[in-house]
C-alpha cells in the first residue's frame, strides 16, 4: 500500500489516458493519491475528477508559479470552496524564487493568505518552496501552529529538521532516483521515517529510469524502493511507514 501525496492527475497530459493511468497505479499498490489544484480555474474539473474516483483526494491553492492567473479576489473564492467543499488540504501554495519574473511581493501575499486560510480552516498546507526554503520557515513560524508538508524538497538536512520541528513533513520523489543528487540522498538515507511523505508530482519529474518521459503515480513504488536501498531496509517498510504518515497528515 502507498499513498502518493502529490500528483496532478487532472492534468491535461493525462487527458487521453487518465483510466488507464489510474489503473496502472492501483496495480502498483498506490491506494490513494492527493490530487493538489494549482489554478481557481481548475478546481472544478479537480473536484469532479476526485467524486468520480474514490482514492483520489482534492486539495485546492493558488501556485506561485502561476500569479498570471491569479487574482486577488481568487482568495476570497478560495476561501468559499473550502468552506462548502471537502478538501484534504490548502495548496499547492508556496514561494519560487527559481522562476525569474515572478512578483516576489506578490507570491508572499497570496502564500501568506493562504496560510491564514489553512489555519482558518484546520487544514495541512502543501508547500512549494524552489530556492526559498527559509524563508518559508519563517513564514511558517509567524502563522503556527499550522502542519502540512513541502513538496518536492530540495533544501538542506538542518532546514529540514527546522522543518520537523514546526509539524511539517518531507516529500520526496523522483529526484531522489538520481545518483548525483548526493544531499537529497543523503537526507532520505537517514531523515526520520515518520517525517517523510513519498510523491510522483506527475506528470513532472521524471525517474532516473524514465527521463524524458511523463511521470505517472505508478512509478511509486520504484520512489519507495530507491529510499528503501538508500535505507538499507526493505520497501514495506518504508510503504508502511509513509502510508501512515499521508493518512494522519491528511486525514484520509
Amino acid at each position: 500500500m502507498l499513498v502518493d501525496s502529490h500528483c496532478h492527475l487532472d492534468a491535461s497530459e493525462f487527458d487521453a489516458d487518465r483510466a488507464q493511468v489510474l489503473a496502472r497505479a492501483r496495480g502498483a499498490g498506490v491506494t490513494a493519491q492527493v490530487v493538489p489544484a494549482i489554478r481557481l480555474a481548475d478546481f472544478a474539473a479537480l473536484r469532479d475528477l476526485c467524486v468520480a474516483n474514490a482514492d483520489l483526494h482534492p486539495a485546492y491553492g493558488l501556485h506561485p508559479m502561476f500569479l498570471a492567473d491569479h487574482a486577488p479576489a481568487h482568495l476570497d473564492a478560495l476561501r468559499d470552496w473550502l468552506g462548502r467543499e471537502r478538501a484534504v488540504a490548502v495548496g499547492e501554495c508556496g514561494l519560487d524564487y527559481f522562476v525569474e519574473g515572478l512578483d516576489e511581493n506578490a507570491q508572499r501575499e497570496y502564500f501568506a493568505a493562504q496560510l491564514r486560510l489553512a489555519r482558518e480552516f484546520d487544514l495541512p498546507v502543501i508547500i512549494h518552496a524552489r530556492r526559498a526554503v527559509d524563508e518559508v520557515i519563517a513564514t511558517i513560524k509567524r502563522f503556527a501552529p499550522l502542519r502540512g508538508v513541502v513538496h518536492s524538497y530540495s533544501g538542506s538536512a538542518e532546514q529540514a529538521r527546522q522543518l520537523w520541528n514546526l509539524g511539517f513533513l518531507i516529500g520526496l520523489g523522483g529526484p531522489v532516483t538520481y545518483e548525483r543528487a548526493h544531499r537529497l540522498r543523503s537526507l532520505a538515507a537517514t531523515m526520520p521515517l515518520e517525517c517523510l511523505l513519498l510523491e510522483t508530482d506527475a506528470p513532472d519529474q521524471p525517474l532516473a529510469t524514465h527521463r524524458g518521459e511523463r511521470n505517472e503515480p505508478a512509478r511509486l513504488a520504484e520512489v519507495a524502493d530507491a529510499i528503501a536501498a538508500l535505507r538499507g531496509v526493505d520497501a514495506a517498510s518504508v510503504a508502511q511507514a509513509t502510508t501512515l504518515n499521508a493518512k494522519r497528515l491528511f486525514r484520509l
